[in-house]
């Protein structure tokens, strides 16, 4: 009777520790597809706008205004 009930605890182990590293792979491989970690280089990217704030669009290139460029052009006499 020992000897029986002795086989029967080892297996029911066995099936115990197969069930963990079971559950344990799923748990690993979940992890693995909804990994949000790190990310694209755009994502990472943050960009300072002309008050100091930071922000996540790029900002658009400053507007030149029409004065100043006829300004900066040489008068001819």
């Amino acid at each position: 009777m020992g000897r029986s009930q002795n086989s029967f605890i080892k297996k029911q182990k066995e099936k115990k520790k197969a069930m963990k590293k079971k559950e344990k792979m799923e748990k690993k491989m979940e992890r693995k597809e909804n990994n949000d970690k790190g990310g694209t280089l755009e994502d990472m990217i943050a960009y300072v706008d002309e008050f100091g704030n930071i922000v996540d669009e790029k900002p658009e290139p400053p507007k030149e205004d029409k004065k100043k460029k006829r300004d900066e052009k040489p008068e001819e006499e």
